[in-house]
């Protein structure tokens, strides 16, 4: 099995989507195709935010939080099968009677 060497930017990309997104390592893995130790390792890379203060941790909690939820409602919004190119037809079924 050959190793595959990562840029830094998409290792950047990865590590954000679990740490500023709020994503799961679990779906960030699977999406991204890198698996999840390897995520792991690279989150401990990342230089860690200065100052501790647990305000600011909540703060950056529900930031990445609003992200996410924001990103999810656009999702759902959209109809199955949605395309603003081709015109929705209602089928109308008259009786007569």
């Amino acid at each position: 099995m050959s190793r595959v060497n990562f840029s830094c930017e998409f290792k950047r990309d990865a590590v954000a989507q679990i740490t500023e997104r709020g994503y799961p390592v679990a779906e960030v893995s699977q999406r991204m195709g890198v698996s999840q130790p390897s995520l792991y390792a690279w989150k401990k890379k990342v230089p860690r935010p200065a100052g501790g203060d647990d305000k600011d941790a909540e703060i950056r909690r529900l930031k990445r939080d609003l992200v996410r939820v924001t990103e999810e409602r656009e999702i759902l919004k959209k109809p199955p099968g949605f395309s603003p190119e081709i015109p929705s037809e209602i089928p109308v079924h008259c009786r007569a009677s």
